[in-house]
């Protein structure tokens, strides 16, 4: 019998067969093949014994969070407590680009600033809407595009992810929590990785994470998944410029002329240099 993983908690997966939830293991020769379902997986169950008898393929899948067939993600983007992290979201844009996820960028805790800072983090806002990104710091806009799509929050710990699913849907009642100040990150009141029903399509609340791996992919796939450098790129002298240390580099002129973000720049120089 076919059917979703919705939710795990430890070696537990509640699997959802038509409009039944089963709880179900899956099979002890997963670990040896390297196979771990995730939740967003399709599988097939044994219903008499509650296993997991096999993995459907994947349309895409993440590693942190833990999560499969995804539509799009929502970078919960928080301004202040914690702080605003540019490197984070370059990062997490970068990873979910290059999973062929699309990316939702909602800007958090802009109440908690002053109309200076406000003019500072609209004005990124709207660099990021200038190339393409879906950008909104307004959860009723988010409304529109979650609407019967598979969607994962994600973003720092403390950010407002669960506020903000407790704003889109007032029943789902989750749990947060107040930020650290001594840490500037906020706890985890997320343990487990889940499939919530919201306006028609289910929505993901992971466990929250300060800090993002972008070392599994080449310096090449960090360049290319930059969307506003493929942009310029014919314009470069070098069919492969890294847009580094090349001469005649059309991406570094549009640095210099403030077409291309300084901090987007700086943060995708820090990124290829770990590699």
């Amino acid at each position: 019998m076919q059917g979703k993983i919705i939710k795990q908690i430890s070696n537990d997966y509640t699997v959802l067969v038509g409009d039944k939830l089963i709880t179900c293991k899956a099979r002890g020769k997963f670990r040896k093949l390297g196979i771990t379902p995730l939740v967003g997986d399709d599988v097939l169950i044994d219903l008499d014994n509650n296993y997991i008898l096999e993995v459907l393929p994947r349309r895409n899948s993440l590693i942190r969070p833990s999560i499969a067939n995804v539509d799009q993600a929502i970078i919960v983007t928080s301004v202040e407590v914690p702080e605003f992290s540019s490197n984070l979201l370059d990062k997490l844009l970068t990873i979910i680009e290059f999973n062929n996820i699309r990316p939702i960028i909602y800007f958090s805790k802009l109440d908690l600033v002053s109309d200076v800072e406000k003019d500072k983090y609209y004005a990124i806002m709207s660099y990021y809407q200038s190339i393409g990104y879906f950008v909104t710091d307004n959860y009723k806009d988010l409304e529109k595009v979650i609407k019967g799509k598979v969607t994962v929050l994600t973003g720092q710990s403390g950010a407002g992810k669960s506020t903000l699913l407790n704003k889109l849907d007032s029943n789902l009642n989750i749990k947060t929590d107040e930020v650290s100040y001594a840490l500037g990150r906020g706890k985890h009141t997320t343990r487990h990785t889940e499939f919530l029903n919201v306006l028609d399509g289910y929505i993901a609340d992971t466990p929250g994470f300060s800090a993002l791996d972008i070392n599994s992919l080449s310096k090449e796939e960090i360049r290319d998944n930059f969307i506003e450098f493929n942009t310029y790129r014919d314009k470069c002298e070098y069919q492969d410029c890294m847009h580094d240390e090349e001469t005649n580099c059309y991406v570094k002129k549009m640095v210099l002329e403030g077409k291309i973000l300084q901090s987007r720049y700086d943060n995708y120089l820090t990124f290829i240099k770990k590699r």
